[in-house]
Formats: C-alpha cells, sequence, structure tokens
C-alpha cells in the first residue's frame, strides 16, 4: 500500500507541476547567467601561526596561574582595537592615509588634524578587524597553534599585514598577562582591610559571648550546675514529706473541731476576746428577762419594749466588736450577725486551744508551700539554663569556627599578596610566533557552464520538488484517508467505517447506490459499518442522521448504500431525503418522485402514506423523497408535520436513515438532529478541507457537552468515504477488465477505483 504522505505528493504534483517546472526553468537560468560572468581577480590568503610560549622555570603559584590564563585567549582578546590600530599604522600606506585625510577635511572641516586621522586609523582598524581569521585551537595544548589569516588581492600587503598583526598580539598577550597580576594585586589590598576588620570583629564577638556565658557553660563541664539541680530536688522531697504531715495534723483537728482553718480562726478570736464574752453575758441575762416577763406580758409593755431595745443595742455592739476583733472595721473583713458572733465565741478554752494549734499548722503549711514553690522555680529556671548550655556551647563553637575562618581567609590572602609581589618578575607573554605569515598561488576558481548547469539543475530539482510538497500541505485538503482518520482520532471522534472509492462516483446519476444488487461486493463495508452503529451506548441508534462538512463528500452516497444494507439485513429501513435545497435521487432505486410535493410540502409531509414510497427492488426498503429545491426549507423541517413523520417512523420502522444537507451550506442537520439518535459526519479524502472537518467536529462537540439531558450521543462518529482500500470479490463473479491479483484464499483483490460504473453494474448483475 502507497504511503500516505506519497500519495499527497504525487496528488499535488498533478496539480502544481507547472510551478516545480518554472523554479527548475529559473535555477537552470540564474546558473547558466552565473557561469558567464567574468572570473574575479585573485585573492592571496597569507597565514601565520602563533605559538603558546612555555612558561620558563619560576617559584610563585601567582605566575604559574598568570601563565595559564594567558594561553585562554580568545578572538576578541587578540583583535584588540590597539592591536588592530597598531598594526594599521605600520602598514597603511602614505599616499592612502594622505588622501582620505583630505577627502575627511572636506566633510568636516571644524575638525583638528589629529582628530580626522584618528577617524581614518579607527576605520582602517574597524575593517581590518572584520577581514582578518583567528582560528584557535580546538584545545589550549603546549603545542597547539593559532592561525591568523587575511586575504588582499596584494601578495605582499597580506603578508605584511599579518606579520604586524602577530607582533601586536605577541606584545598584546605580555601586556594582558602583566595587568591581570596588578589587577590580583590590586584586588588583595583592596581586600586585606576589610578582611582584617571581619577578623577583629569575629574575634571581639567570641571575646564577648565568652565573658558573658563563659561561666555557665563551665558550670556544666565542672558538674556544678547538675549538682544543683539534684540537691533542689533533695529539697523539694523533704519539704513535700513535711508538707504531708502538716497536712495530716491539719485534716486531724478540722475532724476534732468540726471547722476548717479559717473558720477556727474566727471562733478562737472571737471567743478569746474578753467584751464579747461580757457582751454575750449580758445578752443572755437579758434574753432570759424577757423570757420571763413574755409569760405575764404581751410585747407591747413598756418593761418588754426597754429589754427590746436593750437587747438590740446590745447586738449591735457584739457586731461591732466582732468587726473589730476580725480586721477591717466590717470593711475588709466579713459581716456577720450577732447571733453568728455568739456561736462562734463559744468556744471552751480546750477546743480554742486545738483551734489555735489549727491556725498554727495553717500558717506552717502555707509557709512550707510557699517555700516549695520557690524551689521548683528554682529547679526550673536551673533546668532552662542546663538545656540552653548545647545551644550556648554550639553558639560558641560557631563564634569560634568564624575567627578561623576569617583567620584562615586573612592568611591565605596574605600569602597570595607576597606570591604575587613574587611573581611580578616572572611574568612574560604567553604567545610567541610560530611561523611566519605566508601565502600560496592562487588558482581561477571559475567554474565551467556545464557544471554549474548541473548544480543549477539539481537545486532546481530540490526546490521545485520543495515548493510543490509546500503548496500541496498548504491547500488544506486530505489527501488519503489515513491523514483523516488521523484527524478524526484527534478530536476525539469514533470512527464508524472506512468506505472503499467507487469510480465515477461524480458521475452516477441513477445508478448511484453500489450494494443494490444482493451479491455486490461493497454490501459488507455497509453491514459493517451498520453493525457498528448498534454497539454505540447503551442501546442501538435507531433514527441516524448523515451530514458533511462541505458538498461532494458522499453523505448522499453513503446514506442511500447505508439504508439498503440494512435493508438486506432483514430490518424495516426508511431512507428520508431531508436535503431540501437540492434535487432528489430516489430515481436511482426505480423510483419517481412526486411533482406536486414541492407545491404543498406541509401537506406532503403531514400524509405518511404519501410521503412514504416503498423500493420495489430492494425487500424491506422505504424512501421518504424529497420535495426537491424549496424556498423555505427551514420552516418545513421546523414544521410540526416534519416532528409528527419523525415521531411516526421511529415506531413504525427498525432502522431511519436521515440525508441531510452539509453543515457549511445551513444549519438544517442541526435543526432535524433532535428528532434523531445522532449525527453521523461524512468525509472524503481530496475533498474534505481541514479546517471545515475540524470545526465541523468542534461544533458538534461542543453541542454534546451543551446539552448534558440528551439521551445518547449527538455525534455518533465519522464516515470516510472515498478510501483507497482494496475490494474483494467472490471467485464466482465473472472477471471483468480492471486491475486483480490472486490471493491464497480464492479471493479476487481489486482496486475499485479504476472500474468503470457501466461495467460494475453488469458484472455485479451477473
Amino acid at each position: 500500500m502507497t504511503l500516505s504522505v506519497v500519495k499527497r505528493y504525487l496528488i499535488a504534483f498533478d496539480q502544481y507541476k507547472w510551478v516545480g517546472l518554472a523554479t527548475f526553468t529559473a535555477a537552470v537560468g540564474v546558473s547558466g547567467v552565473v557561469a558567464m560572468q567574468p572570473a574575479p581577480p585573485p585573492i592571496y590568503t597569507a597565514i601565520g601561526m602563533l605559538a603558546y610560549r612555555r612558561p620558563p622555570v619560576i617559584f610563585s603559584s601567582t605566575a604559574t596561574k598568570i601563565q595559564q590564563e594567558g594561553q585562554e585567549l580568545t578572538k576578541e582578546m587578540l583583535l584588540h582595537e590597539t592591536v588592530t590600530k597598531q598594526t594599521v599604522v605600520k602598514t597603511l600606506s602614505p599616499a592612502a592615509k594622505a588622501k582620505q585625510i583630505k577627502e575627511l577635511t572636506k566633510k568636516e572641516p571644524k575638525a583638528s588634524e589629529k582628530e580626522i586621522e584618528e577617524k581614518v586609523i579607527e576605520k582602517h582598524a574597524e575593517k581590518l578587524a572584520n577581514d582578518v581569521q583567528i582560528k584557535m585551537p580546538k584545545n589550549n595544548e603546549s603545542n597547539a597553534l593559532i592561525q591568523v589569516i587575511y586575504k588582499n588581492t596584494d601578495r605582499k600587503k597580506a603578508e605584511k599585514v599579518v606579520a604586524e598583526l602577530m607582533e601586536a598580539m605577541v606584545a598584546r598577550s605580555k601586556i594582558i598577562n602583566t595587568s591581570r597580576l596588578r589587577e590580583a594585586i590590586a584586588e588583595i589590598n583592596k581586600r586585606l582591610p576589610q578582611v582584617t576588620q571581619e577578623l577583629r570583629a569575629a574575634e571581639q564577638k567570641l571575646e564577648a559571648y565568652e565573658k558573658r556565658e563563659g561561666t555557665s557553660i563551665l558550670a556544666v563541664q565542672s558538674g556544678t550546675l547538675p549538682q544543683a539541680i539534684a540537691s533542689n530536688e533533695q529539697q523539694q522531697r523533704q519539704l513535700r514529706v513535711q508538707l504531708g504531715g502538716v497536712e495530716a495534723q491539719i485534716k486531724s483537728l478540722e475532724e476534732r473541731l468540726g471547722l476548717n482553718a479559717d473558720s477556727a480562726y474566727i471562733a478562737q478570736a472571737l471567743s478569746a476576746d474578753p467584751i464579747i464574752a461580757q457582751l454575750r453575758a449580758q445578752l443572755f441575762t437579758i434574753e432570759s428577762q424577757l423570757k420571763i416577763l413574755r409569760s405575764d406580758l404581751q410585747d407591747e409593755h413598756p418593761k418588754v419594749i426597754e429589754l427590746l431595745k436593750q437587747k438590740q443595742a446590745f447586738e449591735q455592739q457584739l457586731e461591732q466588736r466582732g468587726s473589730e476583733v476580725l480586721g477591717g472595721n466590717g470593711v475588709a473583713a466579713p459581716l456577720r450577725s450577732a447571733d453568728r458572733i455568739r456561736v462562734d465565741a463559744s468556744l471552751d478554752l480546750a477546743r480554742q486551744e486545738l483551734a489555735k494549734n489549727l491556725i498554727a499548722l495553717q500558717t506552717q503549711r502555707q509557709t512550707l508551700q510557699q517555700q516549695l514553690r520557690g524551689i521548683e522555680n528554682t529547679e526550673q529556671q536551673l533546668r532552662r539554663e542546663f538545656a540552653a548550655i548545647p545551644n550556648k556551647q554550639l553558639e560558641q563553637a560557631r563564634l569560634a569556627q568564624q575567627v578561623a575562618l576569617k583567620k584562615a581567609l586573612y592568611d591565605k590572602m596574605q600569602s597570595a599578596l607576597v606570591d604575587a609581589q613574587t611573581a611580578v618578575a616572572e611574568t612574560t607573554g604567553s604567545l610567541s610566533i610560530g611561523q611566519r605569515p605566508k601565502t600560496e598561488d592562487v588558482e581561477s576558481n571559475k567554474r565551467g557552464l556545464p557544471v554549474m548547469l548541473a548544480v543549477g539543475g539539481f537545486v532546481g530539482l530540490l526546490f521545485g520538488g520543495g515548493l510543490i510538497f509546500l503548496l500541496g500541505m498548504l491547500n488544506g485538503k486530505f489527501y488519503s484517508w489515513e491523514e483523516v482518520r488521523a484527524a478524526l482520532v484527534e478530536k476525539e471522534v469514533l470512527v464508524l467505517g472506512v468506505l472503499p472509492e467507487v469510480a465515477g462516483f461524480d458521475a452516477y446519476g441513477d445508478e448511484m447506490p453500489v450494494v443494490l444488487e444482493a451479491n455486490s461486493p461493497y454490501l459488507e463495508f455497509y453491514e459493517r459499518l451498520r453493525t457498528n452503529l448498534r454497539r454505540i451506548g447503551d442501546r442501538s441508534a435507531k433514527v441516524v442522521l448523515l451530514t458533511s462538512a462541505a458538498s461532494g463528500e458522499g453523505k448522499t452516497f453513503s446514506a442511500y448504500n447505508l439504508a439498503i444494507a440494512a435493508a438486506r439485513s432483514g430490518k424495516r429501513t426508511l431512507l428520508i431525503e431531508a436535503d431540501l435545497r437540492s434535487n432528489s435521487s430516489v430515481e436511482s432505486l426505480r423510483i419517481a418522485a412526486d411533482p406536486l410535493a414541492a407545491v404543498e410540502p406541509l401537506h406532503y409531509y403531514g400524509n405518511i402514506s404519501e410521503c412514504v414510497r416503498l423500493v420495489p427492488e430492494v425487500e424491506n426498503l422505504y424512501v421518504v423523497p424529497s420535495p426537491g429545491y424549496l424556498q423555505q426549507a427551514s420552516a418545513v423541517l421546523e414544521s410540526s408535520e416534519m416532528r409528527r413523520l419523525f415521531d411516526d417512523v421511529r415506531n413504525r420502522f427498525d432502522f431511519v436513515v436521515v440525508d441531510s444537507p452539509p453543515l457549511s451550506e445551513c444549519n438544517d442537520a442541526l435543526t432535524l438532529e433532535p428528532y434523531t439518535d445522532g449525527i453521523i459526519l461524512v468525509a472524503r479524502p481530496g475533498y474534505t478541507m481541514s479546517g471545515m472537518l475540524a470545526e465541523a467536529a468542534d461544533q458538534l462537540l461542543e453541542s454534546e457537552d451543551d446539552d448534558p439531558n440528551k439521551s445518547g450521543l449527538r455525534l455518533l462518529g465519522a464516515i470516510i468515504n472515498g478510501a483507497d482500500i482494496p475490494v474483494k470479490f467472490r471467485p464466482d463473479v465473472d472477471e471483468f477488465d480492471a486491475p486483480v491479483n490472486a490471493r491464497s484464499d480464492g479471493a479476487i483483490e481489486v482496486r475499485s477505483s479504476r472500474i468503470p460504473p457501466s461495467k460494475l453494474k453488469s458484472n455485479l448483475r451477473k
């Protein structure tokens, strides 16, 4: 099988062969004109060699390094402005110099003579730098050579220019080496004060840190700090033991008294006060008198009222005295009622002693707790100091390392300075003249006419063939079915089938379908396409619509043959010609179109018994012929009659094929798409444009994404029509005039693209 790129080139060659021929003729003509031109004057090439000078015996490492760096020369360094100017001054003839100075003086009369002379030298120096070629060695070995090349029509001048250039380059090499040495010394002297200052600053930081943190670090190193932490922990354990004994005594006394420490303090203070004891006795006496009087007198009696007033006065005095005893005069201490004070002040001497002991133990407990908190804080501080010791040691080591690094840099710079000062007397140039400039005789470079014509012919063939191929690529068409399939795969469009090319496809007319005969060799391709449609999605597509990106791609041809193949398989099939912008093709099925359908198209489509026609030559095949070209095609397709037609045929038929106009001409296919189960895109090599196919695929895929509620796929896939693939004929078919290949399985393989339609039709009937 021929490669797709070869097919493309052969088709492009057939279309653009005159462009290639014109390119070939132009190339041959130009080569002939070039061959007839007179030969230019001979140009002499002067070549001189510069060698790398081996450094003499030296003692300083800086001198050795400078000599090695001096061998790493570049073209720009060798052709420095000073080198070219020095060469121009020595090689420019006085006459030419005077002539150019005179011409420049006329242009710039205000410039001084020195300025004009400097401009002339600069001009010649720039030209010389552009004309001289420097070929550096691949690797700067000691035995490598640098070529200095200069071309001129004057042999002596060429040799003189090269000689002067090499002398100037050798001198320039020495200047570069000595300047590097001076720059190194100056750079060291420039940086040395800063390095010295940084070393002193690092030493001062280390000294200050050791003064501040050295004691802590030495305490850890000597073991003093860990011993202090252990001693602190021992003191805490002792205090906790003492605190536990005190708390046990406090608990025992509280249980015996029935009071806590604070209540015991209040009761002990109130019971020990003599004034409160006297007031309690007086209140007791008054209450005794009231009790006696109330047995005989009422509360309104003057003696009872007087005793109540005395009792109230004594209670106020008792509350006031209780506040004074407890402290704060009732402000800082809590206020207590007279009854509460009398109860709290009722402790006897034994219970007062117990309360006193409880208060003392409470004070002792608070003291021990305070001591324990202080020791715990001290322990935490000691542990923080101990935990910070590693960081302090690391900081001390870091500062010491900085001092060492600064000291090492300082020592290194001092050593480099001494070494560089020693190298001043040892530095020489890195180049020497290895070979004086020489020139060779120049032969005429004029080529013969046959050679130039042959070269021109080869170039013409090359450019002509490339131009033809380029024009074929820029055409934008697909020239092979492999290219079409690759474009569809790139767009993620399913390829449902590849259909073979049929001879005379564009001129079939009434005999357009090729699978009309039951034994047609093309039937298997359309049968394969039909079975592929059944495997799409969850359910097989029942109503499919065929369209294409542009006209001439075989959508109607494919729709007819797909419907015939479906009917041959036993399916009740209907073909709907929905292209209302072109004439009907039903005459190829031996059916005459209804001439009145174009007069009343809505009435035509509204009556299914009139519009659906039976195909006499194919069993199970029905067709709805197109009325022909209609002015209001969109209105008819969007009408309710058309919608009812699709709803009715979906229930009546097993498979429905709808032929619609191309997408580039109108939107009829998109209008009919909601009535169907999906669209099939038809493409054809040699007719389909890559841009239009990509645009059509994107349009259908974007529509599919915009309507997620639609059942099934909007773009079912694509058909590649008119592919250059072999068609197998059964051995029982009679031979006919076509190129055939015998196969091992007994079949015959034929390229159907070269079979005349009438010949193919007659043989199929046989």
